[in-house]
């Protein structure tokens, strides 16, 4: 009986896993009243549950990016969605998490833990709008959401020099383990500004990930590109932006 003849491919090694698509991230800030909203910042709670209804019409799930991330690791999550809330407003225990629970979505919370208490003195416009205490945070990470850092103060890190730089980034990371017991995975530049100085002391402050807002090509596991949400985003808008999404971001390694 002739030898089973052996495929010249045989030999070569198995190609290379293709990388997924950048995943969606959904930024949002604060969930309460917009009436005086400059920065366009505020979505009201009416307004995210028709978005929230909107992804899960689509079968779609919010998670917060951690989940997102361990899922895509598994060669999984093409039904899941990032939820993001910057700044850390109280607003998010009373605005968005009932919301977030009633649909059994997640979120990740940046938080700000150099202004503890204090309220959005950064913007120079509209309304003063509080920040969580250490106690606010704790209860959301109680309440299993993912507690990230936004920095210590919300600070641009681009114009940052090189100790402002480092606390923003390692100290904040230092703060949120001694007020939650856990280390935080998860970074945010403030205004989304980033740079690749930036992107590397993060990296090196040891976060796993960081989410920026169009990082062009930075995009990676420390600059993950996210959508605005805000109060005009109604479906067809969400809608779009998804596609827009879906037609821009090209494939990275490591995402």
């Amino acid at each position: 009986m002739a030898a089973p003849v052996e495929s010249p491919l045989a030999d070569r090694p198995p190609a290379a896993r293709r990388p997924a698509p950048v995943p969606w991230v959904a930024m949002y800030h604060s969930v309460g009243d917009c009436s005086d909203d400059p920065y366009r910042v505020t979505v009201t709670p009416d307004r995210l549950e028709h978005q929230l209804t909107w992804l899960r019409r689509r079968g779609l799930q919010g998670v917060s990016v951690a989940e997102l991330l361990d899922a895509r690791a598994r060669g999984e999550g093409g039904d899941l969605v990032g939820l993001t809330f910057d700044d850390g407003y109280t607003d998010f225990l009373t605005g968005a998490l009932p919301l977030l629970r009633r649909f059994r979505f997640n979120a990740t919370l940046f938080v700000l833990p150099g202004r503890l208490g204090g309220d959005n003195a950064w913007d120079p416009l509209g309304p003063r709008k509080p920040l969580l205490d250490a106690d606010g945070i704790r209860r959301a990470a109680g309440e299993g959401v993912e507690i990230g850092s936004h920095g210590l103060t919300h600070v641009d890190l681009t114009r940052a020099d090189d100790a402002v730089l480092a606390a923003e980034v390692t100290e904040s990371r230092a703060r949120l383990a001694e007020l939650t017991g856990a280390e935080a995975d998860g970074f945010c530049y403030p205004y989304g500004t980033v740079d690749a100085r930036a992107v590397e002391a993060v990296r090196k402050a040891g976060y796993r990930y960081a989410c920026a807002i169009d990082p062009g090509p930075l995009t990676g596991p420390h600059a993950l590109p996210r959508a605005h949400v805000g109060q005009n985003d109604t479906a067809w808008r969400l809608h779009l932006k998804l596609r827009l999404h879906r037609w821009r971001r090209r494939p990275v390694e490591g995402v």
